[in-house]
């Protein structure tokens, strides 16, 4: 083989191990999506029977995550990436932490929703947590698609609707405390609930992360600890140029 045909080879397979990293990250976002809609089933419509899939799901989570960051450590030891190709995998490696944590909280959520509620969730109390995981679960679809598509835009979408989150999580929390004072015997199914709402506002949070990450993969900006209106100057000031 020519040196020719050889490093057209070499770039070939190069690529295409960076393809199954982004696949496979794509493929472990997607189980954390099932665990995640698992969980908020049994949250808001007590189907406990899902808490051992959501807990199931969590293995095979963990597993991935080892695997996936071992594929980018052997990647980078061996290709020596640069620039976009190194960035990538980066942000492959910082999103699979992300994903692991997120189905840690998948998992609080379906455990503390599958306790004895004593009633304490009542139907408004269960239309606003519903709600919430809505939001949260379109922030996850959401980022994985801009992870998939090296979409900036979305990524910024993702990183404002986790400000909707955090709304909804202290009037949620707001409510919560008033429960409990108006009813001390509730106090215990009260705090069940506070514990998975807080796993989702927790989950937004990591949402809000890996949308961070993608804007880093893609413009080379770190945007982590920096007000929204400034990293949206930053994009744009980058994207002009």
């Amino acid at each position: 083989m020519s040196d020719l045909h050889l490093g057209q080879h070499i770039s070939r397979r190069f690529n295409e191990e960076l393809e199954e990293v982004r696949s496979r990250v794509l493929h472990m976002g997607g189980i954390v999506e099932v665990q995640l809609a698992n969980a908020l089933r049994v949250l808001v419509n007590d189907e406990t029977a899902l808490a051992k899939e959501v807990k199931n799901a969590d293995t095979v989570v963990n597993a991935l995550e080892v695997e996936i960051d071992e594929q980018c450590t052997r990647i980078v030891a061996r290709r020596q990436p640069a620039a976009t190709d190194l960035r990538l995998i980066i942000t492959a490696i910082k999103i699979i932490s992300d994903l692991e944590r997120m189905g840690d909280e998948a998992k609080r959520v379906a455990i503390m929703s599958r306790k004895d509620m004593d009633g304490a969730l009542g139907d408004h109390l269960r239309a606003d947590l519903e709600h919430t995981g809505e939001l949260v679960r379109d922030m996850l679809r959401h980022v994985l698609d801009a992870f998939a598509r090296t979409d900036v835009e979305t990524a910024v979408l993702v990183v404002k609707a986790d400000k909707k989150v955090d709304k909804k999580y202290k009037m949620i929390v707001k409510r919560l405390m008033q429960q409990m004072a108006s009813d001390s015997k509730s106090v215990p199914a009260v705090m069940n609930i506070m514990w998975a709402v807080r796993s989702l506002e927790r989950l937004g949070d990591r949402c809000q992360n890996i949308a961070e990450h993608i804007i880093y993969m893609v413009l080379g900006l770190d945007v982590r600890h920096v007000k929204l209106d400034d990293v949206l100057a930053e994009i744009e000031a980058q994207t002009e140029e």
